[in-house]
């Protein structure tokens, strides 16, 4: 168990971890199977870790207030997470507005897009793009709401503002879940299963409140 978390910790340690969780954020709206973030939480664990230990060792990094090179910095962490949500969801809202014909009638046959497409259009409309933060922890919401965006054409600036503070919401919680979670609970797979259970749990609770909005709206 020791050895399994110390090659992990050397990963996530590596000033690669950066290009790993942009790279798997930005392309996770295509494949939403990629583990981003189990990758933000591994990373802002370590970050956690590496901080407490220099502390304990009474490092001059630690004393100054400065995270230690070998560790993930948390801020450019979340930098680089909400940043690459960003770029993947106005890839797949240019992908979409382009689309033509096909994509529409795409949408068309989907009950779930053509309802998505809706109430993402009326939502933007009223300045409440909260459907648009909320998306982003439900499983594939991002990729839905990026999609019938686009092949709405919605403006850029209805929905790029709501993208940004989506992405920014999402790698905030998945980065201090991380963190707080080796504060409290030490760098150990307890404290990782424990965040990626609270992750998880906040995506379930996302698609369930986009499944019941529907609901209320016809009840209305």
């Amino acid at each position: 168990m020791v050895e399994s978390l110390g090659s992990v910790a050397s990963l996530v340690s590596s000033p690669w971890i950066y290009v790993l969780v942009t790279g798997s954020v930005l392309l996770d709206i295509f494949l939403p199977v990629l583990p981003s973030g189990v990758l933000v939480i591994a990373a802002a664990t370590a970050a956690a870790a590496g901080s407490g230990a220099a502390a304990a060792a009474g490092s001059g990094a630690a004393a100054a207030g400065r995270v230690p090179e070998d560790v993930p910095d948390i801020l450019v962490l979340t930098l680089c997470a909400t940043t690459a949500s960003v770029l993947g969801d106005l890839a797949v809202y240019r992908l979409a507005w382009r689309g033509g014909p096909r994509l529409d009638r795409a949408i068309a046959r989907s009950r779930r897009l053509t309802t998505a497409q809706e109430r993402l259009g009326e939502a933007l409309v009223r300045g409440g793009g909260a459907l648009v933060v909320l998306a982003r922890f439900a499983p594939a919401g991002r990729s839905v709401v990026s999609l019938v965006a686009g092949a709405a054409h919605r403006r850029v600036r209805e929905f790029l503002p709501w993208s940004a503070l989506a992405g920014l919401a999402w790698a905030a919680y998945s980065v201090a879940l991380g963190y707080f979670g080796s504060q409290w609970l030490g760098a150990s797979w307890l404290a990782t299963g424990v965040s990626l259970a609270a992750l998880f749990g906040a995506g379930a609770a996302a698609a369930y409140l986009m499944r019941r909005q529907p609901r209320q709206a016809e009840a209305a």
